[in-house]
């Protein structure tokens, strides 16, 4: 019993920043999601503190917003020191649950989910609230594929700079904007990117940046464009403005809406409900909440930085002396014949010879150990 009564009845789900329990609401004898709000370890006690006056403050912003796709806050009650938040109770899945037990969804199931969680955005924003953790495991998805953007107030604390007083920064590395990574402050655009990175791994069953750590994964989303898109189809466009790297250019949620529309009206599943082949790709990752030092972020932004400096000027070097090739004027014939047998002379020495040899040597000592074998066999009679 949390709250005097809140009966917890079982584990809906659980993630990096704490577990959500299925509830009955005996004053008002509903069904509800209860979040128990769970402390990193690597917090201190001020920060702990911080986080709990966050979490009460933003919960209280979240609960004005109203959308059908935005899952309604109820509630906020203390138990043994923790805010637990009381929420609506939606009867769906997670989009990540949904890539996981089906496979990727068609682009037009795909461009109806994207409408329905840019909805939710748009409201918050409207409202002053940013989401910051917009990813898979945060967007419920129903039997009918209408979806509902949930966890607002949660990452908005993490992000805070109460929070980052001491160089910390929160977030899903998978699913963070590069803008994040660099320790920039957040913008509204920051929740465009992860709708994009959410609608990519939805259609193609793979996050666009997934690496084996945290840090790899946001060195990929600072320096490296999107992996290449398979299934994809109409929603490419839409994709890449929303995955631009630069938040002034990347695509606005009025220019994304009108383009998931036209994707959403367009041809549709041949056989809706039926899971798509996987395609031989693993499901996204789950993007839970990581820690980042900020000192560390930005090391990685001017690492990155070089990294991208040196592979273009690498590349500008290459075409430079492609060209100076190609301009050069051509030998003499006798040169050309010289420079051919030479070519000629280094392939059967590699390839030839050099093989020739070796063989020749391991016949000797396979000769030589049987002979040393049938002497000592000699010597023994």
């Amino acid at each position: 019993m949390v709250g005097g009564r809140y009966e917890i009845a079982g584990e809906l789900g659980r993630g990096g920043m704490g577990v959500v329990w299925l509830a009955n609401d005996r004053v008002l004898q509903r069904e509800v999601a209860l979040k128990e709000v769970s402390y990193p370890v690597y917090l201190d006690d001020a920060e702990r503190a911080v986080l709990r006056e966050r979490t009460f403050r933003e919960a209280r912003a979240a609960a004005r917003l109203e959308d059908p796709h935005v899952v309604a806050i109820h509630d906020v009650v203390e138990e043994d020191g923790r805010p637990w938040l009381v929420m609506e109770h939606v009867r769906s899945r997670s989009l990540q649950r949904v890539l996981e037990e089906d496979g990727p969804l068609s682009p037009a199931a795909v461009a109806r989910i994207g409408l329905d969680v840019l909805s939710a955005i748009e409201v918050a924003h409207a409202a002053g609230v940013l989401h910051r953790d917009v990813k898979p495991g945060n967007v419920l998805v129903d039997d009918a594929g209408h979806a509902c953007l949930t966890d607002f107030g949660i990452a908005t604390t993490t992000e805070d700079s109460a929070l980052t007083t001491d160089g910390a920064v929160l977030g899903s590395p998978a699913y963070m904007a590069p803008e994040r990574a660099h320790g920039e402050a957040p913008t509204p655009a920051v929740d465009l990117w992860s709708l994009g990175a959410t609608l990519y791994a939805a259609v193609e069953g793979r996050s666009p940046f997934d690496r084996d750590t945290p840090m790899a994964t946001l060195l990929a989303v600072v320096g490296e464009e999107p992996a290449p898109m398979i299934a994809a189809g109409p929603l490419e466009p839409v994709l890449r403005g929303l995955l631009t790297k630069d938040p002034a250019a990347r695509t606005t949620a009025a220019g994304a809406r009108e383009q998931l529309a036209a994707v959403a009206a367009g041809p549709q599943d041949p056989a809706p409900g039926r899971p798509r082949p996987r395609l031989g790709i693993r499901s996204p990752a789950g993007g839970d909440v990581v820690r980042f030092d900020l000192a560390d972020l930005l090391s990685l932004a001017s690492s990155s930085k070089a990294v991208l400096s040196t592979a273009v000027r690498d590349a500008r070097d290459q075409v430079k002396e492609a060209s100076e090739r190609r301009h050069e004027p051509p030998l003499p014939r006798r040169e050309r014949r010289a420079a051919a047998k030479q070519r000629r002379f280094r392939f059967k020495r590699r390839w030839v010879v050099v093989p020739m040899v070796l063989l020749v040597l391991v016949v000797v000592l396979v000769v030589a150990t049987i002979a040393l074998l049938v002497t000592g066999v000699i010597t023994l009679y």
